[in-house]
């Protein structure tokens, strides 16, 4: 009997550890620093000298914390520990009226009928990367990883700002951020430990250094805009719908400040969370070649001779199962912390205010009490009623309620897109002696990469 070829898994820890090991742990990976137990687990408890702990599980606890009693579970301020010198005080970070605000201005920028508008600078940046990948197209071992940061960067430019990433603004700040993440910023003793507030938070000279060229850049940018906007010159991108909104509730608009914290979150999640998901998508198509081939000959039946248009995504209903698929293996950002505000009680057992509360669509996604064969890869699993049902209550690479990403659409779009223009043009084959093996630190990256062989179609 053939044994079916599993996606790539990180290992879990064995037993307990001490709390420095398992520091040391999570600095090298978010995912194997964990116990295998959390695969089955509805909630478990981590008890530290500092704080404790709780790892839900349960679809109720999630609904509970995300849906319906949110703002009695904010965001965990030690989230913003180790990112807050390249994201200051934006969206990503804020919790209350602050955040309430913020998101009255954002979301009318990711409504329906503004994907439909953003649709040519998507395509734009995917046949951007079609160009990109003909040289390397030669059936040797490309590391694809940087290609998916190349071409989600790109959509971002084109989208929010009307470049593209041959701007050579653009091009510093997507060079800049590569350094900025290689320092692993979301690694940061603030994050880890809870420190007075007057206690210097201390980051890594390299961290400070690059998130400042970034925001300077960023701040070159949206100066312009502004300029723009004042002019009457302004393009109707994103970037110029947000900085005319006003909040309906107060009348205010975002300053060139709090402008340049939510480019930031907006290039981080935009560019970090595409680029993971458009990879993996890829490696998991080289994997599996039979769903790689029925990707290429929906895309060609669907977009034929003509130019990809908003109404061919509708066609595209394989790409997007493949895509959602990924998404559940491999969600980008694996874990999200918040924190009780007041004493709570879950599964009968008492949780203090303060208590992290810790929601892990990497594990929801994967556990075994909710799923059909949790680590394979099947994307048809949406099309059955078990898989739908399981979709519904454990399947979160977005988050969920209020602080739903606002650009979930937005990234179901240009992923999909992107997808089928990669997978039509080109055939991906993996590289048996390159193996890719997911690791988290900001987002789920590949331990050295991941590497595939490309070749025309």
């Amino acid at each position: 009997m053939t044994i079916p070829v599993l996606p790539p898994k990180p290992p879990s820890r064995d037993g307990r550890v001490s709390l420095w090991r398992y520091l040391k742990l999570f600095k090298a990976d978010i995912l194997s620093a964990q116990p295998s137990r959390l695969y089955r687990a509805w909630m478990a408890e981590f008890r530290t000298p500092f704080f404790r702990s709780y790892l839900c599980n349960q679809p109720e606890l999630v609904d509970l914390v995300l849906k319906g009693r949110p703002d009695d579970f904010p965001k965990s301020n030690r989230i913003r520990e180790g990112l807050n010198p390249l994201l200051g005080n934006s969206v990503f970070v804020t919790n209350g009226e602050v955040w309430k605000r913020q998101r009255r201005i954002i979301d009318p920028a990711f409504e329906g009928g503004r994907l439909r508008d953003v649709f040519p600078a998507m395509y734009a940046a995917g046949l951007g990367a079609v160009a990109r990948l003909a040289p390397l197209a030669d059936g040797q071992p490309r590391e694809i990883e940087g290609e998916a940061s190349h071409v989600a960067a790109d959509v971002i430019f084109r989208t929010l700002f009307s470049i593209p990433i041959e701007n050579d603004v653009a091009a510093r700040v997507f060079n800049e951020f590569r350094d900025h993440q290689r320092t692993q910023p979301v690694v940061n003793i603030g994050a880890l430990i809870p420190l007075p507030r007057w206690m210097p938070r201390f980051h890594k000279r390299k961290t400070k250094a690059t998130a400042a060229v970034i925001r300077d850049l960023i701040t070159q940018l949206t100066a312009s805009r502004q300029r723009d906007i004042t002019a009457g010159t302004a393009p109707d991108d994103l970037a110029t719908k947000i900085m005319t909104t006003a909040d309906p509730e107060t009348g205010q608009r975002f300053g060139t400040d709090e402008m340049v914290d939510q480019v930031a979150i907006f290039f981080l999640a935009g560019h970090e969370t595409s680029a993971s998901g458009l990879a993996w998508a890829l490696y998991l198509l080289a994997l599996y070649p039979e769903w790689q081939e029925r990707v290429a000959a929906e895309a060609e039946a669907a977009f034929g001779g003509s130019e990809p248009q908003f109404s061919h995504m509708s066609k595209l209903g394989i790409t997007r199962d493949v895509f959602r698929e990924t998404l559940r293996l491999y969600p980008p950002v694996p874990m999200m912390v918040r924190e009780a505000s007041c004493p709570e009680t879950f599964r009968n057992r008492p949780v203090a205010k303060g208590a992290q509360i810790v929601l892990s669509p990497w594990h929801l996604h994967r556990h075994e009490r909710i799923w059909g064969n949790p680590d394979g890869f099947d994307p048809a699993r949406y099309g059955t009623e078990e898989g739908r049902a399981a979709m519904r209550c454990a399947y979160m690479p977005f988050s969920a309620g209020q602080r739903v990403c606002p650009g979930a659409g937005f990234a179901m779009i240009e992923g999909v897109l992107l997808l089928a223009m990669l997978t039509r043009a080109y055939r991906f084959e993996t590289v048996a002696e390159r193996p890719a093996m997911p690791v988290a630190h900001l987002t789920v990256r590949g331990k050295d990469g991941i590497w595939l062989k490309i070749t025309p179609r």
